[in-house]
């Protein structure tokens, strides 16, 4: 996929979705009359097989063909640096070279013969790795500074958007996975930061979080950040489909759910975004994480209390799980559990928490690393990244496999693998360099000095520079020479 997603791109997009709804929904709606409640749900509908070996496609998951541009410029090489391989686990020297937003070549450290222009990065002594990716935020969600009347707003959510997202590209994040925000404030982030138009992460958005009425989110008494704007409220099964068709073509590249819901309904939306080509995962808790797991669900969210039985079905069906466990310890601490809230009856403790993460680590779940970032915790990043990497080391992993979950298991999970996650040529170029060795020690990923998003050398030395703004010429001189 090595087209960028341009607003005509966008554009087409949306035309395509609502193109590809109204083509599916005679196919789903048989398909919903075929497989009845005990029989699997479709699998993702992968689109590769579908394009040339050499197609370009949008950089996510919903891979819509593009047309091919050349890679120009000088090269970029980073040199003398130890390279972090994401898929062994291997340190090693290694230079890597970067022609436009890709990784051209990932040679011997003492290799030469790139280009007279190219601009070189010295990384000796530092560690060089792929990209950090947060597999659970929520950028554009009103903070303590954020006027109360300006919460559900959509301008205001896509300027903290911004804000919080160059927090994360500072921090060495070049993907987040946001999973839900205010209105199209997320799927416009998205689209911006795909476009190259203003400096952040790659934003894989699931845009709303769809629920039944009185869900997660939408639950009395209701507030802008808990209500219509940042939730969906559907009852039955064809509302369930067609929330997901709505949040395609509005450009989700994911989609979330949340209890509650009756399993006929749950089990519409995930068979519909699987038709789709897009993950599902769901926000869930008790009883319904085993009918989302019942239903062929994804990924599960949260370190929320679930049977024993809901794990192994979990393993056996090869359900991955985001266990953000540190944002819940930053409820404890801060206010001691939830209170109040309809769509958590239950209680929490930091054990029950962990007992939960060790539970899956021991039945064989696959795990990626996520934070939850709402509101203020936006300010705490990448502290809490750092502490969710050392609870996965607290449960059992290695240093070197938390950040592998942090890297290509998360690409993974995002249905990247084959674009992000590890330096291998002909990956997009998301590389970040530390100073340190967070292999050893993973409080040396605070000390993130570059950072390469997209090919884009966008943080030198720890600072944001953009690249400046070409003017576009007139179309002849003027004043007209003519014009007395």
């Amino acid at each position: 996929m090595k087209a960028k997603l341009s607003f005509q791109s966008s554009l087409a997009r949306t035309c395509l979705g609502a193109t590809a709804a109204a083509a599916l929904l005679a196919l789903s709606a048989a398909s919903a009359a075929q497989a009845p409640a005990g029989e699997p749900v479709p699998k993702l509908n992968d689109r590769r097989p579908f394009l040339g070996p050499d197609a370009r496609t949008s950089e996510d998951p919903v891979r819509i063909p593009m047309k091919p541009v050349a890679e120009t410029g000088p090269e970029l090489v980073i040199r003398g640096g130890r390279l972090f391989d994401a898929v062994s686990g291997s340190v090693r020297p290694a230079t890597v070279v970067i022609q436009g937003n890709r990784i051209k070549a990932v040679l011997s450290p003492d290799a030469t013969g790139w280009g007279a222009d190219a601009k070189i990065i010295d990384a000796a002594g530092k560690t060089v790795l792929p990209g950090l990716i947060d597999m659970h935020t929520h950028v554009t969600y009103p903070d303590r500074a954020s006027p109360f009347d300006e919460q559900g707003s959509e301008g205001a959510g896509t300027l903290r958007g911004q804000r919080n997202l160059r927090y994360f590209l500072e921090s060495g994040f070049t993907s987040v996975r946001d999973l839900n925000g205010v209105s199209n404030a997320p799927f416009l982030l998205s689209q911006w930061s795909a476009a190259d138009m203003i400096p952040a992460p790659r934003v894989f958005a699931a845009g709303w979080i769809i629920t039944g009425t009185g869900g997660h989110a939408t639950e009395r008494p209701v507030t802008p950040s808990h209500g219509p704007d940042y939730a969906k409220e559907v009852d039955g099964p064809d509302a369930w489909r067609g929330m997901v068709r709505k949040a395609f073509k509005e450009g989700a590249s994911v989609i979330k759910i949340a209890s509650h819901f009756a399993p006929d309904e749950v089990r519409a939306g995930i068979e519909e975004a699987h038709l789709l080509g897009l993950k599902v995962t769901c926000d869930c808790e008790t009883i319904y994480t085993e009918m989302a797991v019942d239903a062929g669900i994804d990924m599960i969210e949260h370190p929320l209390p679930r049977s024993d039985a809901a794990i192994a079905k979990m393993a056996k069906k090869k359900i991955a799980a985001v266990p953000t466990l540190q944002v819940y310890q930053n409820l404890l601490d801060r206010a001691g559990g939830f209170y109040g809230s309809t769509s958590r009856r239950f209680t929490m403790t930091s054990q029950g928490n962990f007992d939960e993460f060790k539970k899956m680590k021991a039945a064989g779940i696959v795990m990626g690393v996520g934070t939850d970032t709402i509101g203020d915790a936006s300010l705490m990043v990448p502290n809490s990244y750092i502490a969710e990497l050392k609870w996965f080391v607290r449960g059992g992993y290695s240093v070197t496999d938390a950040l592998k979950a942090g890297t290509i298991v998360n690409a993974r999970l995002l249905d990247m693998g084959d674009e992000l996650g590890s330096i291998e040529p002909g990956k997009l170029a998301d590389i970040i360099i530390v100073d340190g060795r967070p292999d050893e020690n993973l409080d040396d990923l605070a000390k993130v000095e570059q950072v390469i998003k997209d090919g884009q050398w966008l943080i030198r030395d720890g600072e944001l520079v953009t690249p400046r703004h070409v003017s576009t010429p007139l179309v002849k001189p003027s004043p007209p020479a003519d014009v007395k």
